[in-house]
């Protein structure tokens, strides 16, 4: 087997996590854009409700409302991110952790581009709210990328480490 389709079957199946995720994503941001209408909330629980909001700017609406160039900005951020995170797949296809934390952050990432691209916003619509307290409302690909950093996080602290002075992913 050349090096070249070794490095194709090692990214095979970080990248299928990653189109499950984009699709899982843009699947239940569907189902709840058929079923509501964009403010109405639906109490799921004591601390979470079902929401549809559109979110032009990027986590916790930062940017939101700067005028329209933050679309293009936001896409280019998340194209370069894919092709990076697609680099780091290659390098390192063992590195489980590692490279779970990169798809789920690929897979997110590419959930809400589709969005910005195809929509101009991205749909949000979990709700979380405790005491009268409210987390910004987010989706699926949001959650992914959450998980993701933190395994991201948890990899670089504990991972085991290569022996050498040029580290582990130089």
């Amino acid at each position: 087997m050349s090096a070249a389709s070794a490095g194709v079957r090692g990214l095979a199946p970080w990248l299928l996590v990653a189109a499950v995720v984009a699709v899982l994503d843009q699947t239940t941001k569907a189902i709840v854009q058929a079923a509501l209408q964009p403010g109405a909330r639906i109490p799921v629980a004591p601390f979470l409700d079902l929401v549809l909001v559109f979110n032009t700017g990027a986590a916790f609406s930062i940017l939101a409302g700067a005028g329209g160039w933050q679309r293009a900005f936001f896409i280019a951020i998340a194209l370069a991110a894919a092709v990076l995170i697609v680099h780091l797949l290659r390098r390192h296809p063992d590195e489980r952790l590692f490279c779970a934390g990169l798809a789920l952050i690929l897979g997110g990432a590419l959930g809400n581009l589709w969005d910005r691209i195809v929509l101009g916003h991205v749909v949000d619509f979990v709700l979380l709210h405790a005491y009268g307290w409210h987390w910004p409302a987010f989706n699926v690909a949001d959650s992914a990328i959450t998980v993701g950093a933190a395994a991201l996080i948890w990899d670089g602290v504990f991972g085991r480490r290569e022996s050498g002075a040029a580290g582990r992913r130089a």
